[in-house]
């Protein structure tokens, strides 16, 4: 018997419900959700969309043990309602010595700042939408397993995160096979709004896994290695990633692809941040697991942050791929938080 997505939901405040009035209104629950709505000129159309709708849940249970859920409600073409309910996070954190935790359950798999820093709430996006290495499916954006991290240790604000999980092809609620997928993070931030960071992820794939839609034939052992660089200040904003993904085929010997991109922005004053971003995917010839189209994008935009929890951005993308063209994109984006 397995339980579905809602049905974790439906649980989890079950089990509050079921808890003492009087522990209820002495534990630190914080509900908050996050919207966005679209406006976009493609292939000479206006279009008008509605993004995520994110249901974001933090409780510190006790001194020791604390909450985390986000749950995303969002268009799906095939639901007869056209949205979906997705559970992107739960997790139980337990504190066991100062800045260490273990943390258990679905998380945002901590392989590189952007998808270790941001939930789905596009407010604190600096662009309207992720880098493209995320759409094209070259990093695992969740694990459900064990964590064990640390934060902020020493002068050099020393972190790490070693996360042990269900692989790619398994389910939030089996594995697939025996092997299990490590990822291992280290950073420091030796400087006010800097951030360094190195991170390694592996698994082994088995024959038969259906992973991001695709039937994988022989067995994959897929390593990542990503490196990152993070200033954000008073005046600049810098955020720049790059991973490389090994794929071992079984049979068909290794390829390696890359995947980069590059953030830059200008605050010129408390509300209005200009910025460009530049993404770069180059894929081995002999690739099997991944798209194989090489593909450069070039953004140009503007924040204004009218306040902290309501930001408009604006932004004009130019995609080029190396099979299917060029394309051009201008976007109107208004995200809030509430």
């Amino acid at each position: 018997m397995t339980i579905s997505n809602s049905g974790w939901l439906f649980l989890f405040f079950l089990i509050l419900l079921m808890r003492p009035y009087d522990d209820l209104l002495a534990q630190d629950t914080q509900i908050l959700g996050f919207v966005a709505g679209e406006m976009y000129y493609e292939d000479d159309a206006l279009n008008f969309g509605i993004g995520e709708q994110d249901l974001f849940i933090t409780s510190k249970l006790n001194d020791n043990f604390s909450f985390l859920g986000e749950t995303v409600f969002k268009f799906s073409p095939n639901s007869p309602t056209d949205f979906n309910v997705s559970v992107e996070r739960i997790i139980v954190s337990y504190n066991y010595k100062g800045n260490h935790n273990i943390l258990f359950g679905k998380h945002h798999t901590p392989i590189n700042y952007w998808n270790d820093s941001y939930h789905h709430g596009r407010v604190f996006f600096p662009t309207i939408g992720r880098p493209l290495l995320f759409s094209a499916n070259i990093i695992p954006i969740h694990t459900t397993g064990i964590a064990f991290q640390g934060l902020n240790l020493g002068d050099l604000r020393f972190g790490y995160n070693l996360m042990i999980g269900n692989g790619l092809g398994a389910t939030d609620v089996a594995e697939n096979n025996k092997a299990k997928s490590i990822t291992a993070s280290l950073n420091i931030q030796p400087w006010n709004g800097w951030h360094f960071g190195a991170a390694l992820y592996r698994d082994v794939i088995s024959a038969g896994s259906i992973v991001h839609g695709d039937l994988i034939s022989n067995r994959t052992t897929q390593m990542l290695y990503n490196g990152t660089v993070a200033y954000f200040g008073k005046k600049f904003e810098l955020l720049a990633e790059s991973t490389i993904a090994n794929n071992d085929v079984d049979g068909s010997g290794s390829s390696t692809s890359y995947a980069s991109y590059a953030y830059a922005g200008l605050r010129v004053d408390d509300k209005v941040v200009p910025y460009v971003r530049f993404d770069n995917l180059q894929y081995d010839s002999q690739d099997q697991f991944f798209n194989n189209e090489d593909t450069n994008s070039y953004i140009a935009g503007f924040r204004y942050e009218v306040s902290y929890l309501i930001v408009l951005k604006m932004e004009y993308q130019y995609i080029d791929r190396d099979i299917s063209g060029s394309t051009g994109l201008l976007n109107t984006q208004v995200a809030i938080g509430f």
